[in-house]
């Protein structure tokens, strides 16, 4: 069935209307969206027929497309996870799967239908009043790629399919800082050197967009002013056991003019990749009406609002099991957290070594876990990692698992729960074969008199019972 055929079998409303089809960049699967759901999380559906009525329908009309996926966008919890594309209603399903296509396999044609359809962030976000851009920190796109120092990037070793790769180029357009920490080289000529960093891109006073490297520090500096505020020693302690100072305070606007300098209402958080200290304006919290389940009272927004930890009960997890933790915002990630066994409030979460107590590490090798592979890790699970960078920055996977003996983790390419199964079953089979094919005896097969089955290496009851009867003696009576 060609186009106008489509067109004609379909309401009038339809055709005045758009379907969004989204791209899990870490699941790699076309889907159409269907809504977001009051904790900020997408919803979709299958891109099939049976499936049209959940469909999301935008009008197509320019401006109103462009308002509603500004708002749509700011609503979601992880933006920079997904691509969306803008399809027509008649073309959604046949699309979807063109799509898949080229996430399968792609292929210049592919890669050219995608970006016919893709929604540019941030052309829509130009036809919108530029006031409205400068109502929330989650502005779509602070900078272009064509305002990026390339160069310089070069002389780090980064490259723009690179940062495109690992999903750290969008973050840093946003004007946020990469989501994980960069390998990258710094050549002076005289003096070579190599570290792990967060990047970001900041505007200098000429208004040129320039890279910031925020380097790993041992610590968090508490002990100088932070623009204009002195620690106390709760405010230390605070920032220490939990990442987050648990008030609002005011920080001096070191840019503005005068004698008397602009203060700011801000809440203070510790970056967990790198310890350096994030502050962000009170005007920028968001907090949502409700977490895993639980809707929040006036009272408890206003407790987050403030900066301030609160103790949540009966929530519910993404395997349906109810959990209660300690939540907070974090000026770092600028949206609530879960507080599981940070600080000194948990020790079952923390093994002894020599004396001292260590917290179980939440981040390897750069790559920070999310809560649900944490809880897994803290248990002694295993957990796959994916977005892992080498020092020749070739990007790699694997499986850790933290020994609760040392403390440490244990890394391996393939899933050692997995090879531990493999290598019991050999073993299983390699004593069937021992005692049933060669002839071969343990303590408790030397008497057995039927062979073993798939997978045995021990009598069983019956076979024991069997052993276990004395043989008669093939004697002469006298």
């Amino acid at each position: 069935m060609n186009e106008e055929q489509n067109a004609e079998n379909q309401h009038p409303d339809e055709q005045l209307s758009e379907i969004l089809l989204v791209l899990d960049k870490e699941k790699k699967k076309i889907q159409a969206v269907k809504g977001i759901d009051e904790n900020g999380n997408l919803e979709t559906v299958d891109a099939s027929k049976k499936n049209q009525s959940q469909f999301m329908r935008v009008d197509k009309t320019g401006d109103l497309f462009s308002n509603f996926f500004s708002n749509f966008w700011r609503q979601l919890n992880d933006p920079t996870k997904f691509n969306f594309f803008k399809v027509s209603s008649v073309d959604a399903v046949p699309l979807a799967k063109e799509l898949q296509k080229q996430v399968d396999a792609p292929t210049k044609e592919g890669q050219a239908l995608m970006a016919k359809h893709e929604v540019a962030q941030g052309q829509e976000q130009q036809k919108l009043n530029k006031n409205d851009m400068e109502t929330t920190p989650t502005k779509e796109y602070r900078y272009q790629p064509e305002q990026i120092d390339w160069e310089t990037m070069n002389n780090l070793g980064l490259t723009r399919e690179k940062l495109e790769k690992r999903n750290l180029l969008e973050p840093l357009l946003k004007g946020y800082k990469t989501n994980e920490l960069v390998h990258i080289s710094i050549n002076l000529g005289t003096a070579i050197s190599h570290m792990d960093a967060r990047l970001s891109l900041q505007t200098d006073k000429d208004g040129n967009v320039v890279t910031a490297i925020h380097g790993i520090r041992e610590k968090p500096n508490l002990d100088f002013p932070f623009f204009g505020h002195e620690f106390t020693k709760q405010d230390k302690e605070n920032l220490l056991n939990t990442g987050n100072m648990g008030r609002v305070v005011d920080l001096i606007n070191t840019k503005s003019e005068g004698e008397k300098k602009e203060t700011i209402p801000s809440i203070i958080s510790v970056d967990r990749l790198t310890n350096e200290l994030v502050a962000l304006k009170t005007e920028f919290i968001k907090i949502p009406d409700e977490i895993k389940g639980v809707k929040l009272n006036d009272e408890q927004k206003q407790t987050l609002m403030e900066g301030k930890p609160l103790y949540l009960e009966g929530m519910i997890s993404n395997k349906g099991t109810e959990f209660d933790a300690n939540v907070q915002f974090n000026a770092d990630k600028r949206f609530v957290e879960f507080l599981f066994d940070r600080g000194t409030s948990n020790k079952q979460e923390q093994s002894t070594q020599q004396g001292q107590t260590q917290e179980v590490p939440r981040a390897f090798r750069g790559k920070e876990l999310d809560n649900e592979q944490y809880e897994k890790f803290k248990d002694g699970q295993t957990v796959y990692i994916s977005g892992l960078e080498d020092k020749k920055g070739k990007a790699y996977t694997g499986y850790i698992t933290l020994n609760k003996e040392t403390n440490k983790i244990d890394f391996s390419f393939q899933n050692p729960d997995k090879l531990k199964t493999q290598a019991k079953a050999v073993e299983n089979h390699k004593t069937q074969t021992a005692v049933n094919s060669e002839g071969k005896t343990s303590e408790a097969t030397k008497n057995l008199k039927e062979p073993l089955k798939s997978g045995q290496t021990n009598p069983d009851s019956h076979q024991q019972e069997q052993q276990d009867t004395p043989a008669k003696s093939k004697g002469r009576k006298m």
